[in-house]
């Protein structure tokens, strides 16, 4: 069962990669449509939509390389192998979105500001957001058909999404110039996209922390998870019960669990073992799962040290 589960899991990155390289060539077209789009136009809008595009392609090459990373094989030391790596790639995407999101905001305050030299010619700016709002739309489609639960793939997605939107309100300026003359548009557009960035680039940092920091998964309740094996046959005590993620859609729990003398005799420790992860596995869909199944009297000699 956990065999078919690694490979299962395996399968998915391979096929998020091959997601995340078609996202990447079009990320980066966008990038340099979007750049001459807003030297031609003028449009800080567009600017800003072209600079969250060139991180978005760093990201893309982040959460890529993260990817094949967390496919190598456990060592000596990594014994968990490098799953990580991709929660680290989440972590450094929230990151660059607050940062962007921060330029964002300086940029267009100061045009707000100071809007004098900076005329928006509206059709061009139309012309290449809608360019941008179309590719960027395809490639949120290609990375939502993954069913991984990936959370580097999650982190791409989100920027994609963010993208998006920036696209669309790009192209909502424009109409908004050609028809009124309105200029300040254009900024008022890249403040909002900084508000749109924001509690993304928040919930995944929240996300990505939660698992570095080993905090159990959410949906997991710990005191259910031990009445369910103190529900075991021959299960009179769990203690020391701990859950988190090696990555995402990987859970995991470990846990002591005290059984009785008769029950040690009658069926040994295989088949209760057997039962406890039947247990979590079915009730919890845990099926990285370490228990440590000892007598009452080992209770007395047990040294958990300072964390427990």
């Amino acid at each position: 069962m956990g065999t078919g589960h690694d490979h299962s899991h395996a399968v998915g990155r391979a096929e998020d990669r091959a997601r995340l390289r078609l996202v990447l060539a079009v990320t980066g077209t966008v990038l340099v449509v979007e750049l001459v789009g807003a030297w031609f136009a003028g449009s800080l809008a567009l600017l800003a939509d072209a600079g969250h595009m060139a991180t978005d392609a760093a990201a893309i090459v982040l959460a890529l390389g993260a990817s094949y990373v967390a496919s190598m094989k456990a060592g000596p030391r990594s014994t968990f192998g490098w799953h990580r790596a991709e929660i680290l790639a989440a972590t450094v995407n929230a990151l660059v979105l607050l940062v962007v999101c921060g330029y964002l905001a300086y940029a267009g305050i100061s045009r707000l500001v100071d809007p004098s030299g900076s005329d928006v010619e509206a059709v061009p700016l139309m012309l290449f957001a809608g360019f941008g709002l179309l590719a960027n739309a395809f490639s949120l489609m290609v990375l939502q058909r993954s069913d991984s639960g990936s959370l580097n793939l999650k982190g791409a997605a989100n920027e994609v999404l963010a993208d998006l939107l920036g696209s669309a309100l790009a192209v909502l300026a424009g109409v908004v110039i050609a028809t009124t003359g309105f200029q300040r548009a254009d900024p008022i557009v890249s403040l909002l996209i900084a508000v749109m960035i924001l509690p993304r680039s928040i919930s995944l940092l929240r996300d990505s922390v939660a698992i570095l920091l080993e905090i159990a998964p959410a949906g997991l309740d710990l005191e259910d998870v031990r009445r369910h094996l103190v529900g075991a046959p021959g299960v009179v005590d769990v203690h020391d019960l701990h859950a988190w993620t090696i990555t995402s859609g990987i859970p995991s729990l470990s846990a002591h669990v005290t059984v009785t003398d008769e029950a040690l005799a009658e069926r040994g420790v295989g088949a209760i073992l057997d039962d406890l992860g039947r247990c979590v596995a079915e009730h919890f869909d845990v099926r990285h799962a370490t228990f440590q199944v000892e007598p009452p009297s080992h209770e007395e000699h047990e040294d958990l040290g300072e964390v427990h």
